[in-house]
């Protein structure tokens, strides 16, 4: 009696946990999927890749164009000066290599961000992250066509006539290897300097 009293509570507490996870739902979806906050932008900028920084052996010149979606995570995250909001950026990033091959890189992006959002207009803000890179260009000590990267950078929004629109400066150190799956597997350690535009 006393077993099928306990398997009778625990059978309904498991009934009204899922209850309760199927009611709120429809609300944590909602967030999740709201775009209405969300924007575009397009960057362009130089990169270059120093001889010594790490393992890195070759100059690499290239000059980028990044295309970015953001989705608003968090809205209204701090206080203060600390006060912002947290987006993930997907960019669809294409190097055009200039030196020491003429060719071109493309890539796929997953980007945590938080802005500051505490001014109306000047707002800094730091992402990190990374994805896949695909090189077509022909650079000495990368063995392999795929590779993986990460980076970080900070960067600068300069609202305009609206928060969906505004200018962006942004410095970013860049890591490009194969992550030792492919001989040899020398790194490219970038800076590059990028403006852009979110709309």
């Amino acid at each position: 009696m006393c077993v099928t009293v306990s398997k009778v509570t625990s059978q309904a507490f498991a009934i009204v946990l899922t209850c309760a996870v199927w009611l709120s739902a429809p609300a944590a979806w909602a967030g999740i999927l709201d775009t209405s906050e969300d924007y575009w932008a397009l960057l362009a900028g130089y990169g270059q890749s120093f001889p010594g920084w790490g393992l890195t052996e070759e100059r690499v010149h290239s000059f980028d164009l990044v295309p970015r979606y953001s989705h608003l995570t968090i809205d209204d995250s701090g206080s203060g000066w600390f006060a912002g909001r947290h987006d993930t950026f997907v960019e669809l990033p294409l190097h055009f290599v200039t030196g020491p091959d003429t060719s071109a890189m493309a890539g796929l992006n997953l980007l945590a961000a938080y802005t500051f959002t505490a001014h109306p207009v000047w707002q800094p803000y730091v992402f990190g992250g990374g994805g896949i890179l695909y090189s077509f260009a022909d650079i000495p000590g990368m063995g392999a066509h795929w590779n993986g990267n990460y980076q970080f950078a900070g960067g600068l929004r300069r609202v305009l006539d609206d928060p969906m629109h505004a200018l962006i400066f942004e410095v970013r150190y860049h890591h490009i290897s194969n992550a030792g799956t492919e001989d040899p597997n020398v790194p490219l350690n970038s800076i590059k300097l990028m403006v852009g535009y979110t709309f």
